[in-house]
């Protein structure tokens, strides 16, 4: 096979992006069309190249700077982007149909489907970048499909990805710099100086942006209620997780050689820890089907930073286990939330209920996509999460301890999502929808259905992706030993930890009833955690922004602002009015002393004579 098949999975969704840009307006029907034929395409392009190895390389742009393309055990994850765009696709087909924007909408998926592949394909740092910033414009880009309000969450995800990708290339130069080369797989530093370490910093910040780690996370939440839901459903599985956690997977494995406990190794692990918990803890309190899936799609990512940066093989496997998972069973959960939007015209969980009936494919494929991101066996989820539990606890009981309460929240909160939205009764505001809404069409059930059965089958099988996808990844890294004599798949290790866990997903359902009883609702599930003693404060303040920390650097920018004006004006003020002012004065005062008589000029001449001489005897003298 050629290498140059390797150009074609980014070539043939860009190709049916730009020509979508060419149909007329009013030919919708030929953009969905075209939409469908291209990631179709796309998606067997990534079927047969799966499992091969191939290398392209050309010169580019000289200095070490060359179009490098290289498939491998790991770039083979862009199988998983091009099925993921292939679903949104199907779904959006329906969900898109009469949106203002529509075109715009399949022709940047497409895109953004190129530019992964390519980012994931690069074996050149530099061409790595290239295709990395060009995601940073087209999520821009798809956000504005949302409309007009959607503007603000454009640029609040401009910024802050942006300023993470200012240090990712900062990241890229210093390392490019130590290793003495561009090309990827020729890269493995160790972390044995400054320089290195701040490196590995830099690029880390990158990528954990893009995988909406927090403190990077906070236009997620803006984004599920601005954009559009299928692009919501797409940003698990492609811009942030497959492409964000991916990138910090290499690290970790191919460029940088990552001690276990390490100063940079627990630097990841806090840093998930963080995210799981603020995450978790905001998705609790969400009465917005999207926004409460938004916060988890952001805890989740701190499970993905604790196994990763463990840098244990069971903790990188575990934390890729969980990305590939993330992206199946959040993408359904958003699909079913678009299910729902589109057959009811809300997200409002005050405003829904007893849905479970009226949509049992939906119900059923939520059901399915909720227990695995909660950790219930024998789904995917569960297995993915042990793995990282016994990985945290290896490294600290502390990790270990966060993740587990973690998963007692994400359980807390499905159980109120899937009970106030598809269990009991519709509020009485919706009695026109609520007797005749039916189960949403079947272009929009195939990609639950799709996915939910993934999620089944990589938890009841779990060797599949751990064996067929995962596992052969290490053996691209300084692991490559245990690919001959370890696996991860089958039942969990640590017997122990799984048990604890069933443990912890009781409790959640022990404090879901509690919660309905105390409340009264479904709804109320979890007011007796978001209104407790010292919460409450801590959850008002999260609440108005205050804890936000895009909030708090505008802030601080608008301080500092504030701050370069004052000298502004102080300086305008010395020049323009004191300078003048002072200048003016002395004018009237010399124009005084000038009265136009000759013995005055004579006056001031020999006084200007005495003043010289004084002068220059006191500098002669001395």
């Amino acid at each position: 096979m050629s290498a140059w098949m390797l150009l074609l999975p980014i070539l043939v969704p860009a190709l049916g992006g730009a020509l979508v840009f060419l149909v007329p307006r009013s030919q919708l029907a030929l953009v969905r069309a075209l939409s469908l034929l291209f990631t179709g395409a796309a998606l067997i392009l990534t079927i047969v190249l799966f499992g091969r190895e191939l290398s392209l390389h050309t010169k580019w742009l000289g200095f070490g700077i060359d179009f490098a393309l290289k498939l491998d055990s790991f770039s083979s994850f862009i199988i998983l982007v091009a099925g993921f765009a292939f679903l949104t696709v199907v779904f959006s087909v329906v969900s898109m149909k009469g949106k203002e924007r529509e075109r715009q909408f399949f022709a940047y998926i497409m895109l953004t489907s190129a530019f992964v592949t390519g980012a994931m394909l690069a074996n050149n740092l530099v061409l790595m970048l290239f295709f990395w910033e060009g995601l940073l414009a087209l999520l821009f880009a798809i956000i504005m499909t949302g409309g007009a309000k959607a503007s603000s969450t454009a640029i609040k995800a401009l910024i802050i990805n942006g300023t993470a990708d200012l240090c990712l290339i900062l990241g890229v130069g210093l390392l490019a710099w130590q290793s003495g080369t561009f090309s990827i797989d020729a890269i493995a530093q160790p972390i044995n100086s400054f320089w290195s370490g701040f490196a590995f910093v830099m690029m880390m910040v990158g990528a954990i942006a893009k995988g909406g780690s927090m403190p990077f996370h906070s236009w997620i939440p803006n984004a599920a209620d601005d954009a559009p839901t299928p692009f919501m459903a797409f940003l698990p599985a492609a811009i942030d997780k497959i492409a964000g956690i991916y990138l910090l997977a290499r690290l970790n494995l191919c460029l940088f050689e990552i001690l276990p406990g390490s100063g940079l190794s627990l630097t990841v692990m806090t840093i998930g820890s963080i995210t799981i918990i603020f995450a978790v803890m905001m998705a609790l309190i969400q009465k917005n089907f999207k926004r409460l899936l938004s916060y988890h799609a952001i805890s989740q990512v701190g499970y993905m930073l604790l196994g990763i940066g463990t840098a244990l093989p069971i903790g990188i496997v575990g934390g890729i286990y969980h990305m590939i998972n993330n992206a199946l069973y959040k993408s359904c959960l958003f699909f079913t939330a678009g299910s729902v939007e589109r057959q009811t015209g809300t997200t409002e969980l005050s405003e829904l209920g007893g849905l479970g009936r009226k949509m049992p494919v939906t119900f059923v494929c939520f059901l399915i996509a909720a227990a695995a991101i909660s950790g219930v066996p024998p789904l995917n989820g569960f297995f993915s999460k042990e793995l990282i539990f016994e990985s945290a606890m290896e490294i600290n009981f502390v990790f270990y301890l966060v993740a587990a309460v973690g998963a007692f929240f994400t359980a807390a909160s499905f159980l109120k999502l899937g009970h106030a939205a598809f269990f009991g009764k519709a509020s009485s505001n919706f009695d026109n929808w609520k007797n005749v809404v039916t189960e949403a069409p079947w272009p929009m059930l195939l990609p639950l259905c799709v996915l939910a059965l993934v999620c089944v089958v990589f938890g009841v099988y779990n060797p599949l992706p751990l064996q067929g996808l995962i596992e052969p990844v290490l053996s691209t890294s300084h692991f490559a030993s245990l690919t001959l004599t370890h696996t991860f798949a089958g039942l969990p290790h640590d017997w122990l930890l799984a048990v604890v866990s069933l443990v912890v997903l009781l409790l959640a359902v022990l404090n879901h009833f509690f919660g309905v009883k105390k409340a009264g609702k479904a709804l109320g599930a979890s007011d007796h955690i978001h209104y407790a003693p010292g919460l409450k404060s801590i959850y008002a303040l999260a609440e108005s922004g205050a804890t936000d920390p895009f909030v708090l650097c505008g802030k601080l920018v608008d301080g500092f602002s504030s701050v370069l004006s004052g000298i502004d004006v102080a300086v305008d003020m010395i020049y323009s009015k004191l300078a003048v002012g002072f200048a003016n004065l002395l004018a009237l005062g010399l124009n005084r002393a000038h009265t136009g008589k000759h013995w005055m000029y004579v006056l001031w001449v020999l006084g200007g004579a005495v003043v010289v001489v004084v002068i220059f005897t006191i500098s002669g003298g001395a």
